[in-house]
């Protein structure tokens, strides 16, 4: 029974109502009620321990090794964001797609395999449509390796009953989308994938107010961290904090966002959640600046004709330029401040958890 309802996505509200003791006791799910191996699906035995036990484990995406930043400092950006999760007291789970074969929880060897193949032809951007398309094809001996968007890491992260996933920057809804209908599958995730993510909102040179209104429709709750600042603060736009658009709701601290997360499980609500927070001030590049570069590098993508997922790749290169590298900097600064911020809430998720299972017990 337990493996059919950890196929069907259920798992995670089956173990959140057993720990929590509906029944009256306190149950905690033994290593021999774990799923059978899935063909496509490797979870880690750290984090299979872990979920287990829960520890405050942080999911980490792979794209921006394998479409982002070039080899070896992909190698070395993955190995420095893994270190501060465990500094933080968090256990990193980098997941992506390696020989065919979805995996949670890489390896050291793993990941230096995995950005080693950073730019090849057979090394894929992977996004929940991908995953069946890159595993079957696996089978026939035709090997993929795959770095795993937002919207694949989400999908992976909650088969391995991860709560928490820190990222750069969510992708959204392109301008002009109202034609092109280009619309981040990011978003359709938030919709129906309990996770949260914490992000530096979404990337500057997206339509952020359409975005807001769509992760709205999706039953996504939104929120930024106030990170010192009192009253209404603005949702970020990734390498500038200030985007002139009003976040929905504002964050205080950690503790508020694992206790919202713990109170979106505990529901249980089938949709995930997004805390953005702002890049440091110190590495902010001011939003007037960003808007002049952002235009020029819009209209450099019409003219070259970059649409659908070529936009996105074309246009970040574009800003790297004329920024002389300095959103390479930014983009480096902001994703390990959001991996601090994650394992900070995870680390408070698993000790809410903890008291909320104790209370039940006594």
């Amino acid at each position: 029974m337990e493996a059919r309802l950890y196929m069907m996505g259920l798992n995670r509200t089956w173990k959140s109502l057993a720990r929590r003791g509906q029944s009256g006791y306190r149950v905690r799910l033994s290593f021999s009620t774990r799923p059978p191996k899935n063909p496509f699906l490797h979870i880690s035995e750290e984090i299979q321990e872990a979920v287990h036990s829960n520890k405050p484990v942080v999911a980490l995406e792979t794209t921006i090794y394998t479409h982002g930043f070039p080899y070896p400092q992909n190698t070395a950006l993955a190995s420095h964001l893994e270190s501060v999760v465990r500094l933080n007291g968090g256990i990193p789970a980098t997941i992506g797609v390696l020989n065919g074969t979805a995996r949670v929880g890489l390896s050291p060897e793993e990941i230096i395999e995995l950005t080693a193949s950073a730019g090849k032809a057979d090394t894929k951007k992977v996004s929940r449509r991908d995953l069946a398309y890159i595993c079957g094809l696996g089978m026939t001996g035709i090997k993929f390796n795959g770095g795993t968007t937002i919207a694949g890491t989400m999908v992976l992260a909650h088969l391995a009953g991860i709560k928490l996933f820190a990222t750069g920057g969510l992708g959204g809804v392109h301008r002009g989308a109202e034609n092109s209908m280009d619309i981040s599958a990011d978003l359709t995730e938030l919709g129906r994938t309990p996770i949260a993510v914490i992000s530096s909102g979404c990337k500057s040179f997206l339509d952020i107010p359409r975005t807001l209104e769509y992760l709205e429709t999706q039953g996504v709750g939104v929120g930024t961290f106030a990170d010192g600042r009192e009253g209404n603060v603005e949702f970020p736009a990734f390498w500038t904090r200030d985007s002139g658009i009003s976040s929905p709701t504002v964050i205080r601290d950690e503790t508020a966002a694992a206790a919202i997360i713990f109170a979106q499980s505990t529901l249980p609500l089938s949709s995930g959640l997004l805390f953005a927070n702002p890049v440091p001030s110190q590495y902010s590049i001011p939003k007037a600046q960003m808007d002049i570069i952002m235009a020029q590098a819009i209209l450099d993508a019409d003219k070259s004709g970059s649409t659908g997922s070529d936009n996105t790749p074309f246009i970040l290169a574009r800003i790297r330029e004329l920024t002389q590298g300095q959103t390479v900097m930014v983009n480096r600064a902001l994703v390990e401040a959001n991996v601090i911020r994650g394992t900070r809430v995870a680390c408070e998720l698993s000790m809410l958890e903890d008291r909320a299972a104790e209370d039940s017990h006594g």
